[in-house]
């Protein structure tokens, strides 16, 4: 007993003595990159269960420095890739996307027939009115996470 105090005593002092010399902790890591703001984020499930769902939102960026998305991760999907869509051989075809760079002032839309996420294996759980979280990794490692409204396969895309 009498080393439980002392030992609780002992790290108490401590605490005070690092916040006297003017140390302030550590804060936890979060998710956001300055400059970055995300909007009309949503998630279109297929028409079919266990089909991939798309990922749609709007990105404004108004940071120092350019940047570059080079990956996304959607909450509960199997697996998620950026995509858009191009013409080869005379018809419209989907394809993985190329990193998306934004530079100060950019204004990028991931849409309908243009850039996208796509959500491989959406889980059960996935109903229209809820919510995933999105997550958008930058060439660096820094990360944006954001909500994206989940929608039926013909709800507003």
């Amino acid at each position: 007993m009498k080393n439980t105090f002392f030992a609780a005593a002992t790290l108490a002092l401590s605490s005070l003595a690092l916040a006297s010399c003017g140390e302030e902790p550590v804060p936890e890591t979060t998710d956001g990159i300055d400059g970055v703001e995300i909007t009309n984020a949503r998630i279109v499930l297929g028409p079919v269960a266990g089909n991939p769902a798309a990922v749609y939102f709007d990105v404004a960026y108004g940071g120092d420095r350019a940047l570059t998305i080079r990956a996304a991760d959607v909450e509960g999907a199997g697996s998620a890739a950026m995509h858009q869509y191009s013409e080869w051989d005379g018809q419209m075809q989907m394809m993985e996307a190329l990193p998306v760079a934004l530079a100060s002032g950019d204004d990028v839309s991931f849409e309908p027939g243009g850039l996208h996420i796509m959500a491989m294996d959406p889980p059960a759980e996935w109903q229209p009115g809820g919510t995933a979280e999105v997550t958008l990794t930058v060439a660096g490692g820094d990360k944006v996470s954001f909500p994206a409204e989940i929608r039926a396969a013909g709800e507003e895309r």
